[in-house]
């Protein structure tokens, strides 16, 4: 499979909302339990402001986008320099096991490194064995588990 990692753009909404919607149905977030649309409208608005710390990129294979990642840079009580959190990464259900999210992620150690940051983490759910599968060719698991409080 042939494709190319490039930053969103904004005449791609039309083709990542769909990939947005396909991420979040898959941790459950569709149907009565979606994000609020107001949500996705500011995080797609966040990618094309210079003042967020938020960033997208995009598989794409013949014009068609394959697939998304999204990460964003935090400052950290243990380093000088920023940190890079992977926030999202989804690809087409046919595209999976070909390299897409392999070269999305190495994409964002790339842009990490541009960015001065020494360091790329992220999560998944513990079901997530497909994407363990390649995660654990591509990164470390640090042994931290997440606890978290709705509010």
């Amino acid at each position: 499979m042939m494709h190319a990692i490039r930053p969103l753009a904004k005449t791609d909404y039309a083709q990542w909302l769909p990939l947005w919607d396909g991420y979040n149905a898959f941790y459950g977030r569709s149907g009565p339990t979606a994000l609020d649309p107001a949500i996705t409208a500011m995080t797609w608005s966040r990618f094309f402001d210079a003042y967020e710390p938020v960033h997208a990129l995009v598989a794409e294979d013949g014009g068609t986008l394959i697939g998304l990642v999204h990460y964003l840079y935090h400052r950290s009580t243990t380093s000088i320099v920023p940190t890079c959190y992977l926030q999202d990464l989804f690809t087409q259900a046919g595209t999976r096991g070909r390299g897409v999210g392999r070269a999305l992620i190495e994409a964002v150690y790339k842009a990490a490194r541009s960015a001065g940051a020494t360091r790329v983490y992220w999560q998944t759910h513990e079901t997530n064995h497909t994407a363990m599968r390649l995660y654990d060719q591509v990164a470390e698991k640090s042994g931290f588990l997440v606890y978290r409080q709705a509010l």
